[in-house]
């Protein structure tokens, strides 16, 4: 249970996902009832009879930043650059490609008359730059920024990716991934379990370019996880541990509305208001405190996202339902179609 190799599988190439589906709420869905055993499938937009009046849906309004910018240094070598999280106003940690191209204390040019001083190299090999520019910030990367698309999407980022690689929900910046379990609901869908008596709160995670790693050590137990900046609001908090205390069950858009929510509950299974990093490491043999139901996008293997889903069913379970939806061909990752756990 402990060795990653459990973890893994192989995907044929042409069911990772390079574009959405036509419409969000049309993407497949696999359904796994853990009570039962069994597994379906069927339409996303069909997910709404799973809810119950008074059960909460638990959505992740982070927003994705264009963070991939293109400059130049003062030897015209060309840079680019992956904004991976904002430590504090204009400081960023950053990736760099080619890194050896910039040293510390270089400084790299981009349009907009903008420009960016590295100051470190972090333990994981990232930059940390000091961004310097006319205007705000995040109005000059909305200008002069690019999607940040994964790196399995072979592609460039086109016009249609700057909606469809962001939920019709995301409000608070600051993701450099997109939490994709919630690219199918739309403003409709959403409607309608609203009308049905399903609260809706949200909570924010911003998404970091580590939930793309694979994990590399042999045991999962020496996996050291990365930080990603969480807030959850006292609102949403009462609305939850009400929920709760009603018996109403708790729907997780993802897996990062299910590591925020688990970070800030206790052993009795209530959450606190709060805000900070969480580095949250969920994998099998953890017990779910908060979350009862989980909607989530088909993973990575041996990455930490498939050993939360491991975790929240089992195992075998999810091994059996993956080599159900490659043999029925649905599409992996983040374009692809979703899962729901019950």
């Amino acid at each position: 249970m402990y060795e990653v190799s459990d973890y893994d599988f192989i995907l044929p190439k042409r069911l990772i996902a390079q574009k959405p589906t036509g419409k969000r709420d049309k993407s497949r869905l696999l359904t796994i009832d853990r009570k039962y055993g069994t597994i379906g499938t069927g339409i996303f937009s069909e997910i709404e009879k799973w809810f119950d009046p008074g059960d909460v849906l638990v959505l992740n309004e982070t927003k994705v930043i264009p963070a991939r910018l293109y400059g130049r240094t003062e030897d015209d070598a060309e840079i680019e650059i992956l904004l991976l999280r904002e430590i504090e106003e204009n400081l960023w940690e950053i990736m760099v490609k080619p890194g050896r191209k910039v040293k510390i204390n270089g400084t790299i040019f981009f349009d907009g008359n903008a420009s960016c001083t590295i100051q470190k190299i972090t333990a994981e090999g990232n930059r940390t730059a000091i961004f310097e520019c006319e205007q705000n910030f995040f109005d000059f990367i909305e200008t002069y920024g690019k999607v940040p698309l994964p790196p399995y999407i072979e592609r460039d980022a086109v016009e249609l990716d700057k909606n469809r690689y962001q939920t019709v929900y995301a409000k608070v910046p600051g993701a450099v991934a997109a939490p994709t379990a919630g690219l199918h609901f739309t403003d409709d869908l959403l409607g309608s379990l609203k009308i049905k008596g399903v609260n809706i709160c949200t909570i924010v995670l911003h998404v970091g370019a580590g939930t793309f790693k694979p994990i590399k050590v042999k045991s999962i137990l020496d996996h050291k996880m990365h930080r990603e900046y969480y807030e959850v609001t006292e609102q949403a908090a009462e609305l939850i541990n009400n929920a709760k205390s009603r018996g109403n069950k708790i729907f997780a858009v993802g897996t990062t509305a299910a590591r925020t929510l688990e970070t800030v509950s206790d052993k009795s299974g209530k959450i606190a208001p709060s805000k900070g990093e969480t580095d949250i490491f969920i994998y099998p043999g953890y017990k779910f405190k908060i979350v009862d139901h989980l909607i989530t996008n088909f993973h990575l293997p041996k990455s930490s996202l498939i050993l939360l889903v491991s975790a929240f069913s089992s195992i075998e379970m999810i091994k059996k339902a993956y080599d159900l939806a490659i043999k029925e061909e649905f599409r992996f990752y983040s374009y692809g179609d979703a899962m729901l756990i019950l």
